[in-house]
């Protein structure tokens, strides 16, 4: 013992001596510590933290499998004391630390989600147990969804960097309520691709341009609400939240194997939301399976008094007991299905996708559904295309109205107006790559005059389409869903606000994924989340990147 001290003291003496030092640092458990006893130095603790490690964690437990975690899997680690929602957010920040900078999934983190998931620890450790399936649970929003906090709303758009929101979102305060951690801001296509035609789907000049962890997809992660996508599928969160109006949740979700739901419009609140269309707008979940999809919904869903009309005529779409309650392996029995086959599926004969599709459609049918194949909507040129159909004229005015509303109601913000917006591009060409993208849709909607004449008769020729194609062909054919890839059939359930949840279809021979969308008319969710469950858990289709 006496040799141990005495080596003990020359070789912290040597140290202190060669580098001049008058103290130095050492954690309680290094060895440092030991030494420093053994040789009978003065010793000062400090603390500087907790071990945040469950109270009944053990050496028995296996170590709880972060990748491809579900929202259930998370739920019974916080129960069996494997897992507190502190280390799942730290997990979270430290792979979006490591991937982040390839992938732009992420424009900014909240400082303050490690003390919400320290906050959910406590709350759920008085409390005996959760207040609710999503108590602890991290979720990443969209960046033009508004949250009252440290974080950024902006749409991407350095013109709104350092502005101050009124108040949550009403999807946000939902989540805050059943105790989800909001873990971050989620990067998009700026102002939801509503800015240029050239600007490419993902970028954003705060968030950079968003790559799908898939390599084959690359560059292209597809729809505004692309960050969201991106995420979900690398593992940086399990849920995130996107929006929608035609097709940007459906498309990042089939691109980046994801599961996504575009809810009917109102079914979610858009208060708070950085808006296009007040008619058309909706908030979805994305996730890697439909439950988590399916559960997300059921928080976020449900009457708002600020988005009080739309969530009002849309409430009675809820079931009671939620949409988890009907999630059935066996949903796919006794449902008609409809297939838009040309040219949604009209792939070259051979390959990996008409096989893999001619596949899926015969699982479908052992599983008890009826298919009825090679429909096509009436005037179906006319809708899928953006002109013809109405939506650029009625969507250029609505633009200017519901962003100038929301631009007058933050509390301060360095632009008040669109045409501050397009001043603010202006004076900022190098940063917004003036020169490359433009602005001319900004420069459109800034011209147009409110709804008038041409507006009201686009709404009208919107809403006869709409009757004509979807309405018509659902009715006629008793049709349950109408089944399509991801296209611009997109336009079709968007002029009526309808809803499309999108599943892993498969991968091509080059390993870019595909998606199947599943789409009915206004207030058919549930059912399309039940043929949507039922076949994923028929297929398995997903693969992690």
């Amino acid at each position: 013992m006496r040799k141990m001290a005495q080596l003990c003291r020359e070789g912290i003496e040597d140290l202190m001596k060669e580098k001049s030092l008058n103290a130095f640092i050492f954690s309680l458990y290094s060895s440092s510590h030991v030494s420093a006893a053994l040789g009978g130095y003065p010793l000062i603790s400090v603390p500087i933290g907790y071990n945040r490690l469950p109270a009944a964690a053990n050496a028995s437990q296996a170590p709880f499998e972060f990748e491809e975690a579900t929202v259930a899997g998370i739920q019974a680690a916080f129960k069996d004391g494997s897992l507190t929602s502190y280390q799942l957010v730290q997990h979270y920040l430290n792979q979006i630390a490591a991937l982040n900078p390839k992938l732009n999934a992420v424009i900014e983190v909240n400082p303050d989600a490690l003390d919400a998931a320290s906050q959910a620890d406590r709350r759920r450790s008085s409390a005996g147990g959760p207040i609710g399936h999503f108590d602890g649970i991290p979720v990443l929003v969209k960046d033009s969804i508004s949250t009252r906090d440290k974080l950024n709303t902006t749409s991407g758009s350095l013109a709104l960097l350092g502005s101050v929101v009124p108040r949550d979102a009403g999807v946000i305060k939902r989540l805050r309520d059943a105790g989800a951690v909001i873990l971050g801001k989620a990067s998009m296509s700026e102002w939801d691709h509503f800015r240029s035609l050239e600007a490419p789907q993902g970028w954003s000049p705060r968030g950079g341009q968003g790559r799908s962890p898939y390599p084959a997809v690359g560059n292209h992660p597809c729809g505004t609400s692309s960050g969201s996508a991106i995420a979900v599928a690398a593992n940086l969160v399990a849920v995130s939240l996107g929006t929608d109006l035609f097709g940007s949740i459906t498309c990042p979700a089939g691109t980046n194997s994801v599961v996504g739901i575009k809810p009917t419009s109102g079914l979610t609140s858009r208060s708070g939301i950085v808006p296009i269309s007040p008619r058309l707008d909706t908030v979805g979940p994305m996730a890697r399976t439909v439950e988590d999809a399916a559960a997300l919904l059921d928080v976020i869903a449900g009457y708002d008094p600020l988005d009080a009309k739309m969530t009002k005529a849309a409430a009675g779409f809820i079931p009671s007991g939620g949409f988890r309650r009907l999630l059935n392996p066996g949903g796919l029995s006794g449902k008609r299905l409809g297939i838009m086959r040309h040219p949604y599926f009209d792939f070259p004969s051979g390959s990996t996708e008409e096989k893999t599709f001619a596949s899926h459609f015969g699982t479908m049918k052992l599983k008890g559904a009826e298919l009825i194949d090679n429909l096509r909507l009436k005037k179906e040129r006319v809708i899928q295309n953006y002109t013809t159909s109405g939506q650029s004229t009625v969507l250029l005015a609505e633009f200017k109205i519901s962003v100038n509303a929301y631009l007058k109601h933050l509390v301060s913000s360095p632009s008040r107006s669109l045409a501050d917006v397009i001043a603010f591009n202006k004076r900022h060409p190098v940063e917004e790559k003036m020169s490359e993208f433009g602005q001319q849709i900004f420069l459109a909607s800034e011209e147009t005059k409110g709804i008038g004449a041409a507006e009201k008769a686009a709404i009208k020729r919107m809403e006869e389409l709409s009757e004509e194609g979807m309405h018509k062909l659902m009715k006629e054919k008793r049709l349950d869903a109408v089944l399509f890839t991801l296209s611009n059939f997109l336009f079709a359930t968007s002029i009526g606000g309808f809803p499309v949840v999108t599943v892993p279809a498969g991968y091509s021979s080059s390993g870019e994924p595909f998606g199947i969308c599943f789409a009915g008319l206004r207030g058919s969710d549930s059912t399309l989340i039940e043929i949507a469950y039922a076949f994923e858990q028929a297929t398995n289709a997903r693969k992690k990147p």
